[in-house]
């Protein structure tokens, strides 16, 4: 199972960088089989999508999230892609108008118009405490939770890797 692990965010925005710090510690644990892929998309919308484009399995995008939780939180979330189809074009252009620099969200629904979104997308995100001041740091609770997200990523890969064998 081809697995790609996107770190995206801001570093330059406090704990909106949280995606790309668990991209680094996750490169530097270098517990994850050769068929996983880390990809530290930051807040690039259109690589990610051209790195989707080389066939994965599923994807794993590790990244700030708002759920009015506790700072640190860690969420893993299998999010509800809207179908491109349904969507007014309108709307549909105004969202993706910009996808260099986009949330997953939009990056997400133009990966599934193009059909590379894999079929398995996960989010494990970190409630931020916030991410306001430029050139701000991780918050203490957010870079706390670092080490929580590599290990629910490490579990999720390693339990998406069991499917393959079954």
């Amino acid at each position: 199972m081809r697995i790609l692990i996107a770190g995206v965010g801001n570093v330059l925005r406090g704990d909106d960088g949280f995606g790309v710090e668990v991209a680094q510690a996750l490169a530097r644990s270098r517990n994850l089989p050769a068929t996983v892929t880390l990809f530290e998309a930051g807040i690039a919308g259109i690589p990610l999508v051209q790195e989707l484009m080389d066939g994965y399995d599923a994807l794993v995008v590790a990244d700030a999230v708002e759920r009015d939780g506790a700072p640190g939180t860690i969420y893993v979330i299998e999010p509800d892609i809207a179908d491109p189809a349904t969507l007014d074009p309108s709307a549909l252009h105004a969202s993706l108008a910009d996808a260099h620099y986009t949330e997953p969200s939009k990056v997400l629904v133009l990966a599934k118009a193009l059909g590379v979104l894999p079929p398995q997308v996960f989010i494990v995100g970190c409630q931020p405490a916030g991410y306001d001041e430029l050139g701000a740091e991780l918050s203490a609770p957010v870079r706390d939770a670092v080490g929580l997200a590599v290990q629910r990523i490490e579990s999720l890969v390693e339990s998406l890797s069991r499917q393959e064998t079954i």
